[in-house]
C-alpha cells in the first residue's frame, strides 16, 4: 500500500506538504499510484518535456549541435537526456521506420552496387559468383538485424579517430566518445528521414549519407568556435574520412572471411 507520511523508497519521515523530494534518497514524495494520470504525466516529462526532455535534446542537437555539446562537455547537463539513451531511441526508431517502410530491409538498396561487383569479381575469379552474392546477402541481412549492436561497435573506433585527428583539442577519449554518440544520433535522425522517403525517392539513402557528413562537420566547427574554422573543417573531413575507411575495410573483412569459410 502507498503511504503519504514516508518515503516509500527508504521509510524516511516525509517533512511537510511542500517536500516534493525524500532528502534522503531523493525519490518523489508523496509516491503516487500508477493510473492514467500518472502514465501521461510520466510520458509529458520523460519524453515531451521541452525543458528536459528527448524533444529538447534532439532539438538543440540539430540546431544548435556544437553549444550543446560543448554544455554537455563542460557540465551543463540537466536539461539533456543521457546520450545513450538518446542513441538507443533513435535507432530504435529507424528500425521501426525500417521495418514500416522498408520491410527491415534498410541497407538493401546501398548494396545492389555490391552485388553488381560481388558478381563480376566472382565471374573473373576461382570464387563462385553465387557464393559471392549469398555472402554479401547475408552480410546485409546481419547488419539489418543488429544495427544497434553494430552502431555500437563503432563507436569507440570513431572516438578514436576524432582523437587521433583532434589531439590538440583537450578533449580525453571517454570526451570523444560522447561526441561520436551525439554525432551518430544526427546521422541517425537524417537516416529516419530518408527511410520514409526512400519508397518514393530511392537516392534518399545516399543524399542522407552527404548531409550526415556534412552536417558532423559543421557541428564540430561549432563545438571548436575558438579554433579556425577551415582547420577544424579540414580536420572533421579527415577524422570522417578515416571512420568510413575503416568501416569499409572491416566490411570487405567480414566479407573475405565468410567466402573462406564457405568455400
Amino acid at each position: 500500500m502507498l503511504v503519504n507520511d514516508r518515503c516509500a523508497n527508504c521509510d524516511r519521515a516525509i517533512d511537510g506538504a511542500d517536500q516534493k523530494f525524500c532528502p534522503a534518497c531523493g525519490q518523489p514524495t508523496p509516491a503516487h499510484r500508477i493510473d492514467w494520470h500518472f502514465l501521461a504525466h510520466e510520458i509529458e516529462h520523460s519524453l515531451l518535456h521541452m525543458d528536459r526532455g528527448v524533444l529538447y535534446s534532439l532539438r538543440e542537437l540539430m540546431l544548435r549541435p556544437g553549444h550543446l555539446m560543448r554544455g554537455y562537455l563542460w557540465g551543463r547537463r540537466a536539461q539533456q537526456v543521457k546520450p545513450l539513451l538518446l542513441l538507443m531511441m533513435s535507432a530504435a526508431a529507424v528500425l521501426l521506420l525500417s521495418k514500416y517502410f522498408l520491410g527491415g530491409d534498410f541497407v538493401g538498396s546501398s548494396m545492389q552496387d555490391g552485388f553488381s561487383q560481388g558478381k563480376s569479381v566472382g565471374a573473373g575469379g576461382a570464387i563462385d559468383p553465387a557464393l559471392v552474392v549469398k555472402a554479401m546477402d547475408d552480410v546485409k541481412n546481419w547488419i539489418n538485424a543488429h544495427l544497434t549492436a553494430l552502431t555500437l561497435l563503432y563507436l569507440p573506433i570513431e572516438a578514436a579517430v576524432f582523437r587521433l585527428v583532434f589531439r590538440k583539442s583537450g578533449l580525453n577519449y571517454p570526451e570523444w566518445l560522447v561526441v561520436s554518440v551525439f554525432l551518430t544520433v544526427q546521422a541517425f535522425v537524417f537516416m529516419a528521414v530518408s527511410t520514409v522517403a526512400r519508397p518514393w525517392f530511392p537516392s534518399a539513402q545516399e543524399w542522407s549519407t552527404a548531409i550526415v557528413l556534412v552536417y558532423n562537420t559543421a557541428s564540430l566547427v561549432q563545438l571548436f568556435r575558438d579554433q579556425p574554422r577551415w582547420k577544424t573543417a579540414l580536420r572533421a573531413i579527415l577524422g570522417l574520412g578515416l571512420f568510413v575507411a575503416v568501416q569499409i575495410i572491416l566490411g570487405v573483412m567480414a566479407l573475405a572471411l565468410l567466402l573462406i569459410i564457405r568455400s
